[in-house]
């Protein structure tokens, strides 16, 4: 099991706590995780990440899609992993339609399709076989559609780059197995580790659509996990409520929310609407009030470190591979990284 570190987006000011970065490389923490949603980008805290450590990856976990063409995404990425000596690691969203049509101005579209085509063009413009060419529903490269000049010819990248891991952040069924069948590694948000099960047969699928023998065993399963050190496990609890809160009545309109979609999943059906109510009528901290204890727990690492040691069994069990810490506390990565080794 490998630890990374989550740095999510910024709020209203961009910062980055570099102490606690560089304390994760110190610990010898396998990677570094930086969020986009619509303020902070994802890449350039990672461009200053990587020149101010030494050995940890630098991860973007993830960079949105419709925010930029495949080759866009395939330049960035290889020109981070160049400079940073092969540390960059991609992850990969396709956000929600709230993001994607209200802040990108995109359509949302099917985002399976969108996905597997985005991922085949980056992977095609790693391998530098041919110039570039693609036809698909979302993609047409060289473009030839309305507007079009006709001058666009198929080109090769300069840069002579490797494939790198590209892991996908997914959630439902279908997006899950999609994610084993195509990509590296997958992002799972709220991830349980007794709740492993949800997930296995989407798993399951995409391992076998995939075909030459891919298992666990080739794919890095990263959950982020809040990581709250502290006496008091219910103000512990209660820390991470709010977030779970915003996700599960929020992100996402009444009958379009993956992350409401998932709690329902884990056996929290009545707790899920409720918050979504509440959370929509703008009561935000009874909708954080209503998140159940249980499920704050499950997906979080909270209360004195002698708790937190041993509710990282559960993680050591699990199928997860990498375990990103969500926390801002030095002594939480200590804590876990002596627990880990």
């Amino acid at each position: 099991m490998r630890l990374g570190l989550a740095i999510g987006y910024s709020g209203a000011r961009m910062t980055l706590d570099m102490p606690l970065i560089e304390e994760a490389d110190r610990l010898g923490f396998h990677s570094v995780w930086s969020a986009e949603a619509y303020g902070s980008d994802a890449v350039t805290p990672l461009a200053w990440i990587a020149a101010r450590t030494q050995r940890i990856h630098v991860a973007a976990g993830i960079m949105q899609m419709p925010a930029r063409t495949p080759a866009m995404t395939a330049m960035t990425a290889t020109t981070l992993d160049q400079l940073s000596g092969g540390r960059f690691l991609l992850g990969l969203g396709v956000s929600g339609p709230q993001v994607v049509e209200g802040w990108h101005g995109q359509p949302y579209g099917k985002p399976l399709v969108k996905t597997r085509e985005y991922v085949e063009i980056v992977r095609r413009i790693w391998d530098r076989e041919r110039p570039l060419e693609h036809e698909g529903e979302h993609y047409q490269i060289p473009y030839r559609g309305p507007g079009a000049t006709g001058l666009g010819k198929p080109l090769k990248s300069i840069l002579h780059g490797r494939r790198i891991p590209i892991y996908l952040a997914a959630i439902g069924p279908k997006s899950v197995a999609q994610a084993a069948e195509i990509a590296d590694g997958w992002l799972p948000i709220w991830y349980s580790p007794h709740r492993a099960h949800v997930f296995e047969p989407a798993l399951a699928a995409g391992f076998a659509r995939a075909g030459d023998g891919k298992s666990l065993s080739r794919f890095d399963i990263a959950a982020t996990v809040t990581v709250v050190v502290g006496a008091d496990v219910q103000k512990c609890l209660d820390f991470v409520k709010p977030a779970l809160a915003l996700y599960i009545g929020g992100m996402g309109a009444r009958g379009k929310n993956f992350y409401n979609d998932l709690a329902c999943r884990y056996g929290f059906e009545e707790a899920a609407r409720k918050i979504q109510d509440l959370y929509l009528d703008g009561k935000k901290d009874d909708a954080a009030a209503a998140v159940p204890d249980a499920l704050a727990d499950e997906v979080s690492l909270v209360g004195p470190p002698e708790r937190v040691r041993d509710r990282l069994q559960a993680w050591r069990e699990s199928d997860v591979t990498t375990v990103i810490l969500g926390t801002r506390q030095i002594d939480a990565l200590r804590i876990l990284a002596e627990a880990a080794a």
